[in-house]
């Protein structure tokens, strides 16, 4: 689709969500492959993660229960406890084991939509096997911008941890001082949103600019100015969305013993498919608001020069990153 530049740079919430469904709905043949290639198996992942997890929960709740109820010392004492450390162990190994592939299926699907819809606007020809060629090229970058707002938010959490404690130190619990504590917590809740944000847009300049990691991040708080609630309402949005499809999974197939077999499999395959479009749609909205964000500051990239980016992956030549000078006002066409 064509967008002119005075045209892109005022697309608000409606405009963006139209052009992140033209993209797909055009071109769904390719991002169709995504879906079974990368998306698929991190939506599934994350339904099964809520089901194994409250098993294991479960499991674990039951001993510490019956271990309550044993006395200390005794030969079923110590079979329960051992058995306890056992779920214990299980647990925290399939929850590192979740977190490492929910990070790989991500970071690649990201990759590989960005990826796709960056050549779609630079009108490059592209394949599903030149996507798969290029992911794993791109997908370091965005281990690096990973890793670090990964140390960001550690450090967050230590300075936020330290408020805590001069809060609980200092101040007595009187009406003013959970007043000041509420507005902690708030401060401390949409510096967590606002990193999140910053985040998700630096994974696409991870990949489209010069700039990963810190850098990325930087770049990215930059392009955000001017277009933040825009931004922060579709990003609040899809979050929502998230929680919705987990409550309901965790409702209606995990916790809905009311319900017969059948009722409950075809509920999780309902949300198992909305959490696959909507990771879809999502990773497509980030493009697109990196396009709308650039437009705004007028940095348009031509055409050109981000098709000797993407190519610079492909051909697997050194990476050719996109100069200053290749950012430039013109013309924006998506």
């Amino acid at each position: 689709m064509e967008v002119e530049p005075e045209e892109m740079k005022c697309l608000g919430v409606v405009g963006i969500y139209r052009e992140a469904y033209k993209i797909i709905f055009s071109w769904r043949k390719i991002f169709t492959h995504i879906t079974l290639a990368f998306i698929l198996p991190l939506s599934f992942i994350f339904l099964a993660h809520i089901e194994v997890s409250d098993y294991l929960l479960a499991n674990i709740i039951d001993n510490e229960n019956n271990l309550v109820e044993t006395q200390i010392g005794t030969l079923k004492y110590n079979k329960i406890s051992h058995l306890l450390f056992s779920k214990y162990a299980t647990l925290c190994l399939f929850k590192a084991a979740y977190l490492l592939f929910t990070l790989i299926f991500s970071l690649l699907s990201t990759s590989a939509m960005v990826y796709t819809i960056a050549c779609i606007y630079s009108g490059q020809k592209v394949t599903f096997t030149k996507v798969l060629t290029v992911v794993p090229k791109v997908w370091k970058r965005l281990i690096l911008t990973f890793l670090t707002i990964l140390a960001v938010v550690f450090v967050y959490h230590i300075i936020a941890a330290l408020f805590l404690i001069s809060w609980i130190a200092f101040m007595a619990p009187t009406n003013t001082g959970f007043l000041i504590l509420f507005f902690l917590v708030v401060f401390y809740l949409v510096g967590l949103v606002y990193m999140s944000i910053v985040w998700q847009l630096a994974n696409t300049i991870s990949v489209l600019e010069d700039s990963y990691g810190i850098e990325a991040m930087k770049r990215s708080s930059e392009l955000i100015k001017g277009k933040t609630g825009v931004t922060v309402f579709i990003f609040f949005k899809l979050g929502f969305s998230y929680i919705i499809i987990q409550a309901a999974f965790q409702r209606l197939v995990v916790h809905g013993e009311s319900l017969d077999m059948i009722n409950r499999a075809v509920y999780a395959i309902i949300c198992f498919l909305f959490h696959v479009k909507l990771v879809l749609f999502g990773h497509a909205l980030h493009t697109i608001i990196y396009l709308v964000c650039k437009s705004y500051h007028n940095e348009n990239i031509y055409k050109l020069a981000l098709s000797d980016h993407l190519e610079a992956y492909s051909d697997h030549q050194d990476y050719a990153p996109l100069k200053g000078e290749d950012v430039k006002p013109g013309q924006l066409s998506v």
